[in-house]
């Protein structure tokens, strides 16, 4: 019998898919709860540009780090609102904790295993501009909020 609280977080997630992925080692090991349609952000930030960032946001109760706690080391930088938070082994970034969403994380979905994304949107946010650009954008805090309950 499931717990009311686990009803509660599965009848929200009916509309998301569960997915699951990780670093190149298989050191680090998640999943995750998102739409079947992802919407990927690439960022031309800094450090996004050197390593390529591609993500999508969800809140934090809808990620599960299930395995390589201590496998996972973070590197911040300027404001150290984002943790970008990569495996010691291989060096992949498979999620992070964006600036823009603190109370989310950005997963990176070539991280995901295959076969269950249906389709990708991509979105250019200019890091670069990174104030002017939260301003301007109207949904990307939201992402990271939990879905509310249906009625």
């Amino acid at each position: 019998m499931l717990r009311p609280d686990r009803f509660c977080q599965k009848f929200l997630r009916m509309d998301l898919v569960k997915y699951t992925g990780g670093c190149h080692c298989g050191a680090v090991r998640f999943e995750v709860w998102s739409s079947p349609d992802l919407h990927v952000f690439h960022c031309n930030c800094s450090i996004c540009t050197k390593k390529q960032n591609h993500h999508f946001i969800v809140p934090k109760n809808n990620f599960t780090l299930l395995q390589g706690r201590d496998d996972l080391t973070t590197y911040t930088f300027n404001t150290h609102n984002a943790k970008h938070t990569f495996c010691k082994n291989c060096g992949v970034q498979s999620f992070y904790t964006p600036r823009s969403n603190p109370d989310g994380y950005g997963i990176a979905p070539h991280c995901l295993d295959p076969g269950t994304v249906q389709s990708v949107t991509v979105e250019t946010f200019s890091g670069d501009n990174w104030e002017e650009s939260m301003q301007a954008h109207k949904t990307i805090r939201d992402m990271s909020k939990p879905t509310k309950e249906a009625k």
